[in-house]
Formats: C-alpha cells, structure tokens, sequence
C-alpha cells in the first residue's frame, strides 16, 4: 500500500524545487519570486526504493481567509488532511522565521508524523541555520539540497522510521507516462491503410486540457465538473499558474484533467514568472487530446482567443468551445445566433466545431460539453479505408478536376489515411510543388464532409508517385 507525503513550509523555501526531484521531472515551476505555487499539485514519486504520491503546496501564509493567500492556506490545509507524512521544509540558508514557527504549531497539531527537513544545506553558513529547526521541537533537522539532489539517503531513511518499514516499503511502483513524439502529420501511425477501421474504445482514459485567456473561468469550470473545490479560484486574473492535473471519472469513463494558466497576447507577458506559466500551459495542450477553449460568453472572439484556437489546431489537437458565464447573457438566443455564425467565419480551419454554452458558476450545460467532448475525441480517433477514400476521390475528380498549372494538368491518382489522431492523409499526385492550396482546402473540406469529420483538424499530404523510369537516360 502507497502512502501520501505534503511537502509544506513558508514561501520560496524550495518545496517545488523538492517536488521536482522527488517527482524526477520539473513539473512544477520554480522561481526565485516567492509564492509560486498557488494550487496543491498531487504526482507519483520516487526516493529510491521507496514509491508514493507526493503533494506540492502554495507556501503557508498568515492572511484573511477571504484574501487570494488565505484561500492558497486553505488549500495547503487540505492537502495536510489528505496526506499520511509531512515534509516540514526550513530554510537553512536563511535559519529560522517567526512563521516558520508558527506553521509549526499548525503541523504539529495535525498529528500527522512531520520529518523535518532543512533544505539549501549547500550554502556556506546554512549549518547555524539546520540547527536552529531543533527549536521547532519536530525532531532532528534533515540537511538536504532539493537544487542539486544532496541528502536524499538521510531522507529516506527519515521517512522509513516516521512511518515504519512496513508501510513506507509497502508501496507499488507506477508505470510513468508515455507520450508519442509527433511527426509530419502529427498523429499515430496505421498500421494497415485497406483494413477496416477498429471499433472507439470507450475505457481509455481521455485527457482534457482547458485553456482560455484570464479570468475566463477555466478552474472554475473544473471545480464545477468535479463536484470540489479542488483548484483555487477567484475574483483576480492569473491565480493559475502551473498546469495542475485532476483524475476524474464521468459516467464511467477515467479522465484526465489539465488546468491551465491564462494566456495573454505575447506582447504583453513580460515577466519571467508568465512566461513560464504560459510555457506549461503549451506543454499541456501538446500532451492533452481533447482541449477544451473556455471563451468569455460577454467578450467572445477576442483576437488572443483565436490564437489560442488556431494554435491548438496546429498542435493537431481536437478542440472544442466553452462560452462560459451564460448566466451573465441578458439576450441568450440572440447572442446564441451571432455566436454560431462568428465561429463558422472565424474558425475554417475546424469547419463543424462543438461549440457549447455553459455556466460554471451555476452548473448549466456542463453534461453537453462532456457529450461535446466525447464527441469529438471518436471523430479525432476515426479512420477510412482506402477502398472508400478512393471512390469519393474519383467522384470529386469527376466533378472538379484539379486545374492546369503553366499549360499542363495535375493528376491526382489516389489516396489513403496514413494516420490518426488527428486524421491524416496522403494524396498522390503527379507534381506536388505545384498543386494549388486552393485545391487542397477544397479536398479537406469535401472529405470532411463525406466522412462526417466535424471540428477536428485534417491533415493532408501530398506526395509525387516513383517513376521506374526516372534516372535513365533516353535510348534511340
């Protein structure tokens, strides 16, 4: 049996530095700029042989319960209740804080078994610092350095005698995750183009990233399908910053969350700290399958939302719409209308998009964006056969033939799906170079309707025949 550990302690202490290297990976962000992190972050972790989840915290503040800090404490107090160990992290370098203390008390009186750990043990003086954490009365100081992996074996060995070598050697390693590198179509290879196309399997798991600018009410509308309040919320702009993942499950089918930060026009994220939030943000849409475009119903179609669209469609990821705060619209159905024409005029890239109206805040519409978001993940998935790719090509060559370009005709001979996810093809042609993009559109958006591929991108290649005979000379 696994077990839990909450990595607390007071701001820029070096707990998502902590995380990170029990973790493996740099999932959380880390900065010199204190209060980072702002939700808790739960991974699966590793410390030598020891295998259990680990939980990343926002820094422990003393602050109103209504302000954005003591909303990150609440937060972090929950993440306590959930946890079976607490790493209680000090400062070396800089030694003891009045809040140090006083968030000592707040841990003690958890009851939960603390393994007190001083971290940033490298700097020079840091020593007068780890033995200041004896006054803590939490137990011995371990020194360690999260920044360059030093002190891990006393660790361990820590967290083996709070918990018992029972149960911290008890737990089941995971298996990490594998994510495909994409290629020129983007997508997953098939491995036999004439084979029938395989059944959607409903049991994977799905994951969902939701993007959107700030304060569209992207985590908002996560606490909302959930059923908690699991991520933190409010009325400011930009309270997330990294992507946070939650495991869900609706009507049966496991699903994968992905929380993300606000993205602004470019030219305005100036700090470092957004940049790197944003950066997440990306990284999550490139690991997602469905991404889930949260738009303001009261300023929809911005110019940074179709940016957000346009990008997800060249990540080859299958989008689909959230006007989110349709509690606010005083007109609905006009608004509706407008709405469903601005989407097909501004987003011909994803022709057919899901596009639906929601409320987080009240739980309006968050069944259809589910159904929404099935939907359009088995059109992601879908394949053709080669034998029915090739009859429609033969009906739309019939009825318009590709033009000649400097006096000679293009032939197109046929086609095939060479992969899915999203959906991707290859047509064979005479002169590639020359076919016109006009052209292609026009194949995209007549294959998207004949095989019924709404709001997903297409992808199509276009490759020159071999010639047996290319390479020999002429003979007379």
């Amino acid at each position: 049996m696994s077990f839990k550990v909450a990595i607390l302690g007071r701001p820029n202490v070096g707990k998502s530095t902590l995380f990170n290297r029990l973790v493996g990976r740099k999932l959380a962000l880390v900065d010199d700029t204190p209060g980072v992190t702002r939700d808790r972050r739960v991974h699966a972790a590793r410390l030598y042989d020891l295998v259990f989840d680990v939980i990343d915290t926002a820094g422990f503040e003393d602050a109103p319960a209504a302000s954005l800090s003591g909303r990150m404490r609440a937060q972090t107090e929950i993440a306590i209740g959930e946890a079976d160990l607490v790493f209680f992290l000090i400062d070396a370098k800089a030694g003891l804080m009045p809040d140090d203390r006083t968030f000592a008390d707040v841990v003690r009186r958890s009851g939960k078994p603390v393994v007190l750990v001083a971290n940033k043990a490298e700097a020079r003086g840091a020593q007068g610092g780890m033995l200041e954490g004896w006054e803590l009365g939490l137990g011995e100081p371990i020194p360690v350095s999260a920044e360059h992996g030093q002190g891990l074996p006393d660790l361990r060995d820590a967290v083996i005698e709070a918990l018992g070598k029972e149960r911290a050697l008890g737990g089941d390693e995971d298996d990490d995750e594998e994510i495909a590198a994409s290629e020129v179509l983007i997508g997953e290879d098939i491995a036999d183009p004439d084979a029938d196309a395989p059944a959607y399997d409903e049991t994977k798991p799905l994951r969902i990233a939701v993007v959107g600018r700030p304060n569209a009410g992207k985590s908002t509308l996560i606490n909302a399908l959930i059923g908690e309040e699991r991520l933190l919320t409010g009325p400011e702009a930009g309270i997330t910053r990294d992507s946070i993942s939650v495991e869900w499950e609706w009507r049966g089918r496991h699903l994968k969350l992905f929380d993300t930060a606000g993205m602004r026009r470019k030219a305005r994220v100036q700090e470092k700290l957004e940049k790197l939030s944003v950066a997440d943000g990306l990284r999550a849409v490139r690991f997602a399958e469905v991404v889930v475009v949260v738009l303001d119903a009261t300023i929809p179609f911005e110019k940074q939302d179709l940016q957000i669209a346009d990008l997800i469609v060249r990540e080859g990821r299958a989008p689909v719409i959230a006007f989110n705060k349709w509690d606010l619209i005083d007109n609905p159905q006009q608004l509706l209308s407008e709405l469903r024409e601005k989407t097909e005029r501004l987003l011909p890239q994803v022709r057919g998009i899901q596009a639906v109206t929601v409320s987080a805040e009240t739980g309006r519409g968050l069944d259809r964006l589910m159904e929404a978001v099935l939907r359009t993940h088995r059109i992601w998935n879908s394949r053709v056969s080669t034998g029915k790719l090739n009859r429609w090509l033969e009906g739309i060559l019939a009825h318009h033939p590709p033009p000649a370009v400097a006096g000679r005709r293009l032939k197109v001979k046929y086609v095939t799906q060479a992969k899915t996810r999203p959906p991707g093809f290859v047509v064979s042609c005479s002169r590639p170079d020359a076919m016109p993009q006009s052209y292609v559109r026009y194949l995209v958006n007549n294959l998207r309707e004949a095989f019924d591929m709404p709001g997903v991108p297409i992808r199509m290649a276009l490759r020159a025949s071999e010639n047996p005979f290319a390479g020999r000379a002429k003979k007379r």
